[in-house]
């Protein structure tokens, strides 16, 4: 219980800044973290802002600075900064009293790096570094990114990063020790489906995603008909759910070959996610590659009846640690659809590994990504003030 001093330092209220140079509007893995942990915070009693170079939402502590230019880094389409205003990042300072900043990296130097740069010297400054390079023009930007950023980076007192290949990727690049701590789900969302599954239903496989090269559509429709060339036991029907530019090509080749039971159902909302992945038997996500975390693979761990078999990229290694065996070479399609067929003709092994995925999922569950977050905050904004 508190004090009548007062609250102790782990009990104080924080006031924390989630900092991001691109949108909230969109709906990949940094605005899910940013998302995700804000509400959590929040919960939790904290007074949670968010600092964003634009949005269109009005239902949050939101602070818009400057504005954005699309551009695509990393394989995924972006905004980034224009120069924000020295005097909005200013005037946004003197208004909100921050105890924490926490910055999403790489940041830009016009955006968070101006937050940064212009924050008190008692607010500790936080960051979660969340890419892992897909090309090598992306790893020698971020090089360059951080060879500018040298100064600004002694204000980080803690870095956190998605994966252990983020953490490696943030030392070459930014020089910045990490501690790996992997993205914030809230797997409550994505329950697993009850009752039994009538014994004539076809296997159900899954792909849910951007259908986008990186994300592996292609290299899963090939071992698909490679696998229906060699024959299962047991029918079975592929859902490749997701919008993309690959989309006409997937639904071409689904004719050419005269594949049966494929479906391209296009975007799937969030709320339909879950039970679409509840009611797999086989989720596969073959990324090649640009993962830094994998928060579709965590959600597919805690929804699907049967197995998920992920790319065997650094990045999913980190969320798929302890099931490892379900990792595969996305390009290597004779073995891709092997590793197919054999878990088509196999409930009950599909059943057996669904309870190990739950456990793993459980890892990345919400409270126990934000009772380390919380930590940190604590740890830095005590050493920030001691020094100060």
């Amino acid at each position: 219980m508190p004090s009548a001093a007062g609250p102790r330092d782990d009990d104080r209220r924080l006031v924390v800044g989630l900092v991001i140079d691109d949108d909230l509007d969109r709906p990949d893995g940094v605005q899910q973290y940013v998302l995700t942990l804000g509400a959590e915070l929040t919960r939790r009693g904290h007074d949670v802002h968010y600092v964003a170079s634009t949005t269109r939402r009005t239902d949050l502590p939101l602070h818009v600075v400057g504005r954005n230019v699309g551009v695509t880094f990393n394989g995924n389409r972006l905004n980034t900064p224009l120069p924000a205003s020295r005097a909005q990042v200013r005037d946004l300072l003197a208004r909100v009293p921050f105890d924490v900043l926490h910055v999403q990296m790489p940041y830009s130097p016009v955006l968070a790096g101006r937050v940064v740069s212009a924050a008190a010297p008692g607010t500790a400054v936080v960051g979660t570094f969340h890419i892992y390079p897909h090309s090598w023009w992306v790893s020698a930007g971020t090089r360059a990114l951080g060879l500018l950023e040298r100064r600004r980076l002694r204000r980080f007192r803690h870095v956190f990063a998605t994966s252990q290949a983020a953490a490696q990727f943030a030392q070459r690049t930014f020089r910045v020790p990490t501690h790996v701590l992997g993205n914030p789900v809230d797997v409550t969302r994505f329950p697993p489906a009850t009752g039994p599954v009538p014994a004539d239903r076809p296997v159900r496989i899954v792909f849910l995603g951007r259908l986008v090269p990186r994300k592996g559509p292609r290299e899963l429709l090939d071992a698909v008909v490679a696998m229906a060339r060699a024959g299962t036991r047991n029918p079975w029907t592929l859902t490749i759910a997701g919008r993309g530019p690959l989309h006409d090509e997937l639904a071409a080749t689904v004719a050419r070959e005269g594949l049966t039971g494929v479906d391209l159902p296009g975007f799937v909302a969030e709320e339909d996610k879950a039970a679409l992945l509840a009611d797999a038997d086989v989720v596969a996500l073959p990324s090649t590659g640009g993962e830094s975390f994998g928060i579709s693979v965590v959600e597919a761990l805690a929804a699907a009846r049967g197995v998920v078999l992920a790319g065997d990229n650094p990045g999913y290694r980190t969320t798929m640690a302890g099931l490892e065996r379900q990792l595969l070479d996305p390009a290597d399609t004779a073995t891709f659809a092997r590793v197919l067929g054999r878990w088509v003709d196999d409930p009950q092994g599909r059943a057996a590994i669904a309870r190990r995925q739950r456990a793993a999922a459980a890892r990345f569950d919400t409270p126990r990504i934000a009772d380390e977050v919380e930590r940190a905050y604590r740890s830095a904004l005590a050493a920030a003030r001691a020094e100060h």
